[in-house]
């Protein structure tokens, strides 16, 4: 007669511990392979307003950089040197807020620049002939060949005139006190910006030259920010001094 082999209870256990090892692995490897692929897809500008804030924000200080390299002057080198750096301290955000990190994106108003043959002499009144030296910088207005648009003017515009009608605002990234860079407006020029979205306006002193408008920096962005947006689209800017 032939003997039926039986294992006995330690060499069964065992043998079931090791299936269970092996099943477990199989599952674990299996999890790993499903969560890798639903790894979220990084967000371009196209898909969020945080994105596309950001994106505009690096765009803005790589069209300043741009600037600088094509007429350098003594100080360039150092501005890029700092343009730079905030280009990388937005990407830092970017990647925190899941999109797609070094992305760029040209939203706000660029320069505008009034024909020559179009922009008209400013005469002043007889009476007060100490102004008419200031003809000569009709040629700097933002938009002085369309003198029925005055939320164009740029840096010809009077105090308390509204200014770059249709232009985004957007941070610099860079930080200090409460402060504006704009292609349109020298340095020393106050302007107030007011996001329409939730009435908050802050008045800030232009330091600097950037691509735009008007770029604040973080802490005067902070000021009218809404919460998790790095854009603003419906803004009203003024030239109050």
């Amino acid at each position: 007669m032939s003997r039926r082999r039986t294992l006995g209870p330690k060499k069964t256990i065992a043998l079931l511990v090791g299936a269970a090892a092996v099943v477990g692995g199989g599952a674990f490897a299996m999890a790993n392979t499903s969560s890798a692929a639903q790894s979220p897809k990084a967000l371009s500008a196209g898909d969020s307003t945080v994105c596309l804030g950001l994106a505009t924000a690096i765009g803005n200080n790589q069209a300043f950089i741009a600037g600088q390299r094509a007429n350098p002057d003594a100080q360039s080198a150092a501005r890029i040197a700092n343009r730079e750096a905030v280009i990388a301290q937005i990407q830092v955000q970017q990647k925190a807020s899941g999109c797609t990190v070094g992305e760029s994106a040209q939203g706000s108003q660029p320069a505008q620049t009034a024909p020559a043959q179009t922009a008209p002499a400013q005469t002043a009144p007889a009476g007060n002939a100490g102004a008419a030296g200031n003809t000569g910088n009709a040629g700097n207005a933002g938009n002085t060949g369309n003198a029925g648009n005055a939320g164009n003017a740029g840096g010809g515009a009077a105090a308390g005139q509204q200014v770059c009608n249709g232009s985004t605002v957007t941070l610099s990234g860079e930080g200090g006190a409460p402060a504006a860079s704009s292609n349109q407006f020298p340095s020393g020029t106050k302007l107030k910006v007011t996001n329409l979205d939730n009435n908050k306006s802050t008045t800030v002193t232009v330091t600097s030259v950037s691509g735009s408008c008007v770029l604040l920096n973080n802490a005067a962005f902070e000021q009218v920010r809404e919460p998790g947006k790095f854009l603003i689209r419906r803004a009203v800017i003024q030239k109050v001094g």
